[in-house]
């Protein structure tokens, strides 16, 4: 059986300037407990890797609000001005990646691969200080790899196993971000005994600590 953490025992994994990818899009599949508890112990200098900047008031944007993030990377910021208004300031440090780039990046650092090969981005600034290599007479952006220390990922069903099932838009970088960092956390809506293989999106081995929603002691 995996193990089953309080939500007070996730300070046990957190320091002050490491890097976390946080699932979700538009902060739908983002785990809002443990986000929430970051902001209460006020963890600093963050480098958060997710979707998007989430809202002034939801997901990822409340650690932004809070200026606990020292580096954003992420597709897009629209939806969070706060995150603007620092990226423009130069108080927050902010790269923008396409969000398929960004996706296989992950996927990249999950599979272990020294990077890829895409189109995507040649002739604007997202080739900026990138190399460049030909093949068969095309150009593709040289694209590495991106890890971090802590997943924090929402898991629509869980079993005591760990394996993790995800439903709609939970699926988005939730199931990839389980392979690309040294330390997972899953906050888990459902839990059960067990879940059809069929139904596996997150094999247990790449699942660390479970927190129930409803274990917030």
């Amino acid at each position: 059986m995996k193990e089953i953490i309080k939500l007070s025992e996730l300070k046990n994994h957190l320091f002050d300037g490491m890097s976390i990818m946080v699932g979700g899009f538009m902060a739908v599949g983002t785990p809002e407990l443990l986000v929430d508890e970051i902001v209460r112990l006020n963890i600093k200098d963050l480098t958060i890797i997710c979707n998007d900047a989430g809202f002034i008031d939801k997901g990822v944007g409340k650690l932004i609000v809070n200026n606990q993030v020292k580096k954003l990377i992420a597709s897009h910021i629209g939806l969070n001005p706060v995150a603007g208004k620092l990226m423009g300031e130069g108080t927050m440090e902010c790269d923008l990646i396409p969000q398929g780039t960004l996706a296989e990046q992950i996927r990249a650092g999950g599979a272990g691969l020294g990077g890829f090969l895409t189109p995507t981005g040649l002739g604007t600034i997202v080739e900026e200080g990138k190399q460049i290599i030909n093949i068969d007479n095309k150009n593709f952006i040289l694209e590495l790899p991106l890890r971090a220390d802590l997943a924090l990922l929402y898991g629509t069903t869980v079993d005591k196993y760990g394996n993790t099932n995800y439903t709609k838009t939970t699926r988005n970088f939730n199931p990839v971000m389980a392979t690309a960092t040294d330390i997972v956390i899953v906050q888990a809506r459902t839990m059960v005994d067990s879940i059809d293989p069929d139904n596996v999106m997150t094999p247990h081995i790449f699942v660390d600590y479970i927190i129930k929603e409803d274990n917030n002691g």
